[in-house]
């Protein structure tokens, strides 16, 4: 009796212990795969998408190298993280004027347009072809030649709403075209991007989001952005006044290839910078640039183009 009862007593510890062992293992399991859920979130510092794209060290808090013509992210740091946009909210304020106004079309600067922050030369009452003034604003980063098309194209079925009313319908239409993008970490509060107060930008999106835009724009509307690609360029109102656009920026002549840019700056985004180059013969190449600092993100950006190139050669 005793020999069976340590036999039984015995056979029930070997189970426990197994079963411990067991449970043990499978929680170990599933804590390894949490963690590493978790790593795949979020963005690592400095991560290349590709294994051969070369190591560089950004003042960027986020950034994005993509090949459009492969689909492929060359480099990827942070590039979820939404960040506030400044100036390149003009890049989507651009797309829906295209979108809701012909080439053609009349812009009228008004004095409420001029209120805006940014002295760009324009002038009360003056007016342009919207691809004009398009341009104009791109190239200089003009707050005025945005806030006039805003106030000259939004609510056009509301003759009777107010200035706020009209750039608030602007703002909104903004949205819809980001929603109908998927770009899903993106939302605009105004058309320019200039900061809503200390701590809240005009724009919040990601690198990610901002490559995505800049891509469907040369995809569909390649003529948007043109004029960016000059250093400075003279640009005519319909009233014959004559105004100097120089590029904000600074790499225009550098870049080869430059199919398109935007720089953008404020206290609460710090420095932005996107472009477009192709290198080779039909293979674009989308950098963007967010949150770093007003001469840092060109030098991210030299540090960016080279790296790609170096890749390109590497292939």
């Amino acid at each position: 009796m005793y020999n069976q009862f340590f036999v039984t007593r015995d056979s029930e510890i070997r189970f426990f212990t197994i079963l411990a062992i067991g449970l043990s293992f499978l929680f170990a399991i599933s804590f390894l795969l949490g963690i590493e859920a978790k790593t795949r979130d979020a963005s690592k510092p400095t991560q290349s998408a590709s294994t051969h794209f070369p190591e560089v060290v950004l003042q960027a808090k986020s950034a994005y190298v993509y090949d459009a013509r492969t689909q492929t992210v060359l480099y990827a740091l942070n590039e979820n993280t939404r960040i506030p946009l400044a100036s390149l909210t003009k890049i989507m304020s651009a797309l829906v004027a295209s979108e809701l106004s012909p080439a053609y079309g009349t812009v009228k600067v008004s004095r409420e347009a001029l209120v805006v922050e940014g002295d760009s030369g324009l002038r009360p009452g003056e007016k342009w072809s919207l691809k004009n003034i398009l341009d104009f604003s791109l190239v200089s980063s003009s707050n005025d030649g945005i806030r006039a098309v805003a106030l000259s194209l939004g609510a056009l079925r509301s003759a009777d709403a107010s200035d706020t009313e009209i750039v608030g319908d602007f703002v909104r239409t903004m949205n819809a075209k980001a929603a109908e993008l998927d770009l899903k970490n993106t939302y605009f509060w105004n058309e320019t991007g200039l900061d809503e107060s200390e701590y809240k930008g005009g724009a919040y999106g990601t690198s990610k989001d901002m490559t995505t835009l800049l891509e469907y724009i040369i995809q569909y509307h390649p003529e948007l952005f043109e004029a960016t690609r000059e250093v400075e360029t003279t640009i005519t109102s319909l009233d014959n006044y004559k105004h100097v656009a120089k590029n904000t920026n600074h790499l225009v002549g550098e870049i080869p290839g430059l199919l398109a840019s935007k720089t953008g700056f404020t206290s609460t985004a710090g420095g932005n910078l996107i472009f477009a180059f192709d290198p080779e013969l039909g293979r674009p190449i989308i950098i963007t640039i967010l949150g770093s600092t007003v001469e840092g993100r060109f030098e991210d950006a030299k540090k960016l183009v080279n790296a790609t190139l170096d890749y390109l050669n590497n292939q």
